[in-house]
């Protein structure tokens, strides 16, 4: 005798060994001996074999019409040889009721499963709403089938044009265009921005990266809301001076700008003066609002947007020609350079010039104090500012810059076309730690520092930086600086263009005059205000950092570089000599940090922002305390590329 039991969730048959009444013995098809309650067993046939019964139930059971069986049974609980018996018109032979036992299990919207070998008809409404959830669900794989082939075919399906960002940036798994979109990339072995890019949805790489940072960050776009303007007192004194700004020649947002008023007994009174668009808004104001949304101007190589808008920064930006509130910090200083005191004051400052790196760096220089200054505009005031600052530099007891590090200006032609997408870019290397950096880097720290204590002994929280044990971070309370050798360390210098500088502004304005704080004591506007900006000002930097990477290896495309060197960071991650980019090499033998070589440059994928580099040969041997000193951190940095 033979049988047909279910097991872990399917059928099965074997022939009888033994039959203990309420258990069995059976051997199974495959061989294997299995115990089994009696109650367990669906059915008990003497042919044909256990093998052939479900062989030839499942091909009859195909030619069963299911929803003839749904209309044909009862309301009531039943079991599959009682149906059986009625479909056949005769008691059923055991492929007769295994076939319709099959037919009932494979069909689950049309019978309810109520216990083993019985069911019961599904009713007309949940049937019906069952089948057209199956009819939406071979729709929706029609619609997923027809756009994974026209992906594969290199065409855009229409469903995609409007959810582009986020089929890029951040799909959601469940739409049939993500669906569709993960089918084709299966199909043809691509990345999904590499296939949306053969289709023609990416103008080009570049737009694919800037995409990624605004979908982030500016998902409602860059355009600024309506917003009342800026209104800066009318009686504010003009202050006396001629100031004069330092910067490169792609500054727009001036942010500080310097005087110098010679004494009589040769020391001298020395104005750093800081822009003040907070004196024309409040926290609460329109303007106030986009300021703290935005947080930051962010900045990129040939493009940059900016935290405040165009007119306000053109109304507050200390450009020549133009007289502008500012709040000034004054230094008194002795004919030795010692410093005598310090005032703060709210006032209109006159700009008389913006001074820019590229004129004046081939006049000022380390060499050009050595042996003496040509003549040229402010050239007795820049070199008194510089004999100023390698004293505060040397009270300080710490460098303002990191002299062995480089600089790099990335300059990006958008009216020029290449293969690689529009734009050409040029890479400028310029060395940090030249004396204009020097003399302006020492004066941002004395203000920053001056008016941080400022804050500080008033009881103004304020928002400062900090460092212990190298580890820097932001915080509300006034602590030092390790890195500076300060005692503590507020960002006031940038408010054209950093929240926190704004922030600190308003609160050193609110102080000056007397009034109340806009961030009191223990505010928590201010502390989730720090958190939000220190993360923001983090991910513009990354974004920076990673752009600039973008735009060094569109550079080597552009120029068709085949071989570059490089120095060692660590293991095979290298830094290219000019400009900052980092690759791990391969083939590349073990060798000291600082140890210069030379690669071939392989294939480059502006997408993934990678290229292929390849040891070629040794360039030269250099002790790792020649090496850049912060090559070390910005390998870390790279090490995951």
């Amino acid at each position: 005798m033979n049988v047909l039991f279910e097991e872990d969730g399917a059928f099965k048959t074997g022939t009888i060994v033994a039959d203990n009444d309420s258990s069995l013995q059976v051997d199974t098809a495959s061989g294997k001996r299995v115990k089994l309650k009696a109650a367990n067993v669906l059915l008990r046939f003497a042919a044909p074999g256990p093998a052939e019964l479900l062989r030839q139930a499942e091909t009859a059971a195909e030619a069963i019409d299911t929803e003839f069986l749904w209309e044909v049974c009862g309301e009531a609980e039943f079991g599959f040889v009682e149906l059986a018996t009625e479909y056949a018109g005769h008691p059923p032979t055991a492929i007769e009721a295994a076939a319709v036992l099959l037919r009932l299990h494979s069909a689950p919207i049309y019978f309810h499963r109520k216990g083993k070998g019985r069911f019961r008809k599904a009713p007309p409404e949940i049937l019906q709403a069952a089948l057209a959830g199956l009819e939406k669900k071979r729709q929706q794989a029609l619609t997923i089938e027809r756009m994974a082939a026209e992906l594969t075919a290199g065409q855009l399906p229409a469903e995609f044009a409007p959810l582009l960002p986020e089929l890029l940036y951040k799909p959601d798994r469940n739409k049939l265009e993500t669906k569709a979109l993960e089918a084709a990339c299966a199909t043809t072995g691509a990345s999904p921005e590499v296939l949306l890019q053969r289709c023609g949805a990416l103008p080009d790489s570049h737009a694919y990266h800037l995409g990624r940072f605004l979908f982030e960050h500016f998902r409602a776009g860059t355009d600024f809301p309506a917003y009342l303007p800026a209104v800066d007192p009318v009686d504010l004194p003009v202050a006396d001076v001629q100031a004069f700004s330092i910067d490169d020649a792609h500054t727009t947002e001036i942010d500080d700008a310097f005087s110098v008023a010679m004494n009589a007994d040769g020391g001298m009174r020395v104005g750093i003066h800081i822009a003040a668009p907070g004196l024309g808004f409040r926290v609460d104001s329109d303007l106030g609002r986009i300021a703290r949304q935005r947080l930051s101007t962010v900045y990129m190589p040939g493009r940059k947007i900016t935290m405040l808008p165009e007119p306000v920064i053109a109304g507050h930006t200390l450009a020549a020609g133009q007289t502008v509130p500012a709040l000034s910090l004054y230094l008194d200083v002795a004919a030795d350079l010692r410093l005598l005191g310090h005032e703060s004051r709210i006032e209109c400052v006159p700009v008389v010039a913006n001074l820019r790196h590229h004129d004046i760096e081939p006049l000022f220089n380390a060499e050009s104090l050595a042996t003496g200054l040509a003549d040229f505009p402010f050239r007795d005031e820049l070199q008194r500012l510089w004999e100023l600052a390698t004293v505060l530099e040397a009270g300080r007891g710490q460098p303002a810059t990191n002299q062995n590090r480089k600089d790099y200006n990335f300059l990006v032609d958008w009216e020029a076309d290449t293969p690689q997408g529009n734009g050409h870019v040029i890479i400028e290397e310029r060395p940090r730690g030249s004396p204009l950096d020097i003399l302006v880097a020492e004066l941002m720290i004395v203000a920053n520092s001056t008016w941080g204590a400022l804050l500080r002994d008033a009881k103004i929280p304020a928002l400062y930086r900090a460092q212990a044990a190298g580890k820097a971070r932001m915080t509300t309370v006034a602590t030092p600086h390790e890195g500076l050798g300060v005692d503590c360390y507020a960002w006031c210098t940038s408010p054209l263009r950093r929240f926190a500088d704004l922030a600190n502004q308003w609160q050193l304005i609110s102080h000056l005059r007397g009034d109340k704080p806009p961030y009191p004591p223990k505010s928590a506007d201010l502390m989730v205000a720090l958190r939000d900006f220190e993360l923001t000002y983090a991910s513009y930097a990354d974004f920076q950092r990673g752009m600039e990477r973008y735009w060094c290896l569109r550079w080597l495309m552009q120029e068709c570089v085949a071989t570059v060197t490089a120095q060692v960071l660590k293991d095979n991650i290298v830094r290219l000599d000019a400009m900052p980019l980092v690759l791990k090499a391969s083939g590349m033998p073990t060798l000291v940090r600082g140890t210069r070589v030379r690669l071939a440059v392989g294939a480059i994928d502006l997408l993934a922002t990678e290229a292929q580099a390849d040891f070629v040969e040794l360039v030269e041997i250099r002790p790792a305390d020649c090496a850049d000193a912060a090559l070390d951190e910005e390998g870390a940095a790279a090490g995951g590329e």
